[in-house]
């Protein structure tokens, strides 16, 4: 047996320790189940190992330093387990890893210098939510082609090393809530292609580089809670205040209009224009304000208006070859590899000369309906244009070097996953590690709906997901939500006869599927509404449609419709983060959290007729969140 996955189950238990008799094992995964206990050393003696995924179980004890005898391994994750003691040093001797992940444990004592000597560890490293301390090592310069460094919520103190700047392929840097302190770096300059950086809670001091503000490629910076003072860059990302967090710097200052609501920055006037320019200090902040009120206005009413196709799509999209996709994907290498269906398979890629990541969905050509998927996606990419449908960049139809056929659809890359992995985290002690706040949830289903609408609403003709679920809804680095994965759309014909019938062509998912459908009605834009229904629901409680809570109930909603209104408490997701106040959680329960589990019940309701449209859901849930948004 070469490879073994029996991840994204719910086995219990311990690992066995035989497991190490499977001697010739490349793949090992078990992660995102709930075993406990330690990793049997045995598996550590598993020196054919390629791949090694461990995460998001209860396992605790340390790392032996027996993981060095893994020397081919490549991708390596042991994230979000009740792991403690030291990272050992030994895991240096994996000199072939190209990602580490080792977040959310309880790991203290220092980094080892060690895991800076691996030069092929380009993927990233994680080592957040532990509780690490001391200085970050100089030796991270090592790591040229690292891509992602995330050492966020440790201990760490000492000054930001100046040679993480020669970490020029870094693109997300986050090392928030820490006790850093000194400034910025001059070296940081070097990190062009960086696209996100979170120096947030740490004791950081001096001024905010200017070179922040000519990064083409960085599109956000949190900054807040350090010591920063002087004036902000005008440039770059710090042209949009959506993408910018700046709180709890009191010493910093605008030179320009004021975007932030920061103080104007003091300026030596020139001797000719030195009364004009006192002058303006008194007359120009109203008139700004006044300019920038009418922009905002301006704005909201521009993204409130229906996104239509472009007409030069087919050009702007870039062309690229059976070549040019193995190269972004390592060959196809597991460690590269998202998520893994009938039809398709996701990698996570970078092309030649390219400096952003992206997401490559490869079909299965030799699978049953996978072709039909491919051109379904297609069609509704060329159709539809919306800031909540993810959108493609590229596509690659032609032949493998074995003159077999070949497509492909390359995707924007979706920072935060998918919105199933936030709203079913692994809980350790009582606490979720990754938690979704009330106001997050609200403006994500406020996404979707929206998405809904525009696809049921504003096309011609309307067109039909026929798939919706969390885990086809992504998240982008904002936590904007994106819904994805069109193969099993459809689009509505006026035409009497046209319009698919039964279960035939609907690919939906058991549990999120519209009754109906299984009855032998037509598909319409009421199975959707019903799959959106569902979703909200186990947004809210964080409960699967087919988890064993529902057994007796027979369905998510009829779970949630036997504790409404009276119960609803009891059904809640029990880790979103409550309010201190007992007045303001009365509030937030009856001004938002039931009008949110009505809408819920109305959307999955058994008989399609019982159900709302879309567009009405979605008026609701919108005014739902502006009124949350006027309580912030």
């Amino acid at each position: 047996m070469e490879q073994l996955n029996f991840g994204r189950n719910q086995i219990s238990g311990s690992i066995p320790a035989e497991i190490g008799n499977l001697v010739n094992l490349t793949l090992l995964d078990i992660g995102q189940n709930m075993l406990s206990g330690k990793i049997p050393l045995t598996v550590w003696n598993l020196s054919n190992l390629v791949v090694l995924k461990l995460s998001m179980n209860k396992l605790s004890g340390q790392i032996p330093s027996t993981v060095g005898n893994l020397v081919r391994l490549s991708q390596l994750y042991l994230d979000d387990n009740e792991l403690s003691g030291n990272i050992p040093a030994y895991i240096g001797q994996c000199q072939r890893l190209l990602i580490l992940n080792l977040s959310v444990n309880y790991l203290d004592g220092y980094i080892p210098r060690e895991l800076f000597s691996i030069p092929s560890l380009s993927l990233g490293l994680d080592l957040s939510n532990n509780n690490l301390i001391g200085p970050i090592p100089q030796e991270v310069g090592k790591l040229i082609t690292l891509g992602i460094f995330n050492v966020s919520n440790n201990k760490l103190s000492g000054d930001l090393p100046s040679e993480l700047g020669q970490c020029v392929q870094l693109q997300s840097l986050q090392m928030e809530s820490n006790m850093l302190n000194g400034i910025i770096p001059q070296s940081f300059s070097a990190l062009k292609v960086i696209q996100k950086i979170d120096l947030s809670a740490n004791s950081l001091t001096g001024q905010v580089p200017q070179f922040f503000g000519n990064f083409s490629s960085l599109h956000y910076i949190n900054i807040s809670y350090n010591k920063f003072e002087g004036p902000i860059p005008a440039g770059g990302v710090f042209t949009n205040f959506k993408e910018v967090s700046l709180e709890g710097n009191t010493g910093l200052c605008e030179t320009a209009a004021a975007i932030f609501g920061l103080p104007i920055c003091p300026t030596e006037s020139t001797r000719k224009g030195k009364m004009n320019a006192r002058l303006l200090l008194i007359i120009a902040p109203p008139v700004i304000i006044a300019f920038l009120s009418f922009l905002c206005v301006v704005v909201t009413i521009m993204k409130g208006t229906k996104a239509q196709p472009s007409e030069s799509f087919k050009e702007t999209m870039k062309r690229v070859s059976y070549g040019n996709v193995i190269k972004a994907t390592n060959w196809f290498s597991l460690v590269n590899r998202i998520s893994s269906g009938h039809t398709a398979s996701v990698y996570i890629g970078r092309f030649e000369f390219e400096t952003d990541l992206v997401a490559i969905k490869v079909f299965h050509l030799h699978e049953q309906g996978s072709k039909k998927s491919f051109f379904t996606e297609c069609e509704v990419l060329k159709h539809t244009r919306h800031r909540n449908l993810v959108q493609a960049i590229t596509l690659c139809s032609t032949v493998d070097f074995d003159n077999n056929e070949f497509k492909a659809i390359v995707y924007e890359f979706m920072a935060n996953g998918s919105l199933d992995m936030w709203i079913h985290p692994r809980i350790h002690q009582g606490s979720a590690r990754r938690l979704l706040s009330l106001g997050q949830r609200i403006s994500i289903v406020a996404d979707v709906a929206s998405a809904l609408d525009y696809l049921h609403n504003q096309l011609t003709p309307p067109m039909i997901h026929c798939d919706l679920k969390p885990s086809n809804v992504l998240l982008d680095y904002d936590m904007t939500s994106r819904v994805g994965d069109f193969g099993s759309a459809k689009f509505l014909s006026s035409s009497p006869g046209t319009t698919p019938e039964g279960l035939a062509g609907v690919g939906g998912t058991i549990g999120y599927i519209a009754p109906e459908y299984g009855m032998g009605c037509k598909i319409s834009t009421g199975g959707d509404v019903y799959s959106f229904g569902v979703l909200l629901l186990e947004m809210l409680t964080a409960v699967r449609p087919t988890d064993a809570l529902c057994g007796n109930a027979l369905s998510l909603h009829k779970y949630v419709d036997q504790a409404f209104p009276e119960r609803i408490s009891e059904v809640l997701d029990p880790h979103m983060p409550p309010e201190e106040d007992e007045v303001a959680a009365s509030l937030r329960m009856q001004n938002y959290i039931m009008p949110l589990v009505s809408i819920g019940l109305m959307c999955s309701m058994e008989s399609p007729k019982d159900r709302p449209g879309i567009h009405d859901v979605c008026a609701k849930i919108v005014a739902i969140k502006e009124a949350f948004v006027e309580t912030l």
